[in-house]
């Protein structure tokens, strides 16, 4: 049975957002595209919250519930930085950020408990605490409505990038 609301999950994806944005302040074209050794650049980061170009992450949300058990492959590391992103400025990748998860967040925001309880098969999640068969509830979560997100995950890394990149910490 599902412990978070849908609006509750909305919530918790616009603060992450909200958050992303406040470490994303003041950063100009230079830096966003300068990376140190071993890091991705903040454009890339960007992008790679964006998810694959043209689709997004919000298919994986909608499979939950146009599907029995729906197989979901996440491509993990992977900056998605081809094409046009690249020719993106770092404001306009982070509109598209904040355009694509306020799209899930209006998704969650409508989800009944029996939704948020659906489940899929997300392989690269076996051995980890959610398990291969998270349910939908789990799955927002994991991806930006909860403090240990995937968007969370990515505001500390953005703000260790920008540190090692001589940016004062915010």
């Amino acid at each position: 049975m599902a412990t978070s609301t849908g609006p509750q999950l909305a919530q918790s994806i616009d603060q992450s957002i909200e958050d992303l944005k406040k470490a994303c302040a003041g950063v100009d074209e230079h830096i966003a595209s300068s990376a140190p050794e071993g890091r991705w650049s903040p454009k890339e980061i960007l992008s790679h919250l964006l998810g694959p170009e043209g689709s997004g992450m919000l298919p994986t949300l909608q499979a939950f519930l146009n599907q029995e058990n729906p197989r979901i492959d996440i491509e993990p590391e992977n900056p998605f930085y081809t094409g046009e992103r690249v020719r993106m400025t770092f404001a306009q990748l982070l509109a598209e950020v904040e355009q694509e998860y306020g799209r899930m967040s209006k998704f969650a925001s409508d989800l009944s408990g029996e939704q948020l309880d659906r489940k899929a098969h997300i392989p690269l999640l076996k051995g980890t605490p959610f398990g291969e068969y998270p349910t939908l509830e789990k799955w927002i979560g994991l991806l930006g409505g909860s403090e240990e997100s995937h968007v969370q995950f990515h505001i500390k890394d953005m703000r260790e990038t920008l540190q090692s990149l001589g940016v004062p910490k915010k």
